[in-house]
């Protein structure tokens, strides 16, 4: 028998998520090779099927927006009520930049 993963209420809004999340960097070639878009796929959904519904992802997380898409797609195929999906953006320094 699975143990299903519990859920923490996420700020003062109501926002319910699993009190595991996610991180999806790791899908796309962050530490090692990136996996195929089906494989990546099938990790989310099995997640899912986990308890987890609390998933993180970035522009940064790979090459091309690669992540990001995977992800899409992966989410597409599942209910989009049961998952949380977080993202962030990055701060790039040049030393011609004016403000």
């Amino acid at each position: 028998m699975r143990r299903k993963i519990p859920e923490v209420q996420l700020g003062s809004q109501g926002l319910k998520v699993s009190r595991l999340g996610f991180g999806c960097g790791g899908l796309s070639g962050i530490y090692k090779a990136p996996l195929s878009h089906e494989a990546g796929c099938s990790v989310i959904k099995e997640a899912i099927n986990r308890g987890i519904t609390f998933f993180d992802t970035s522009y940064h997380y790979g090459h091309n927006h690669d992540n990001e898409i995977m992800v899409g797609k992966a989410l597409k195929q599942l209910p989009q009520e049961k998952v949380q999906l977080a993202t962030k953006f990055g701060i790039f320094k040049s030393d011609n930049l004016q403000l």
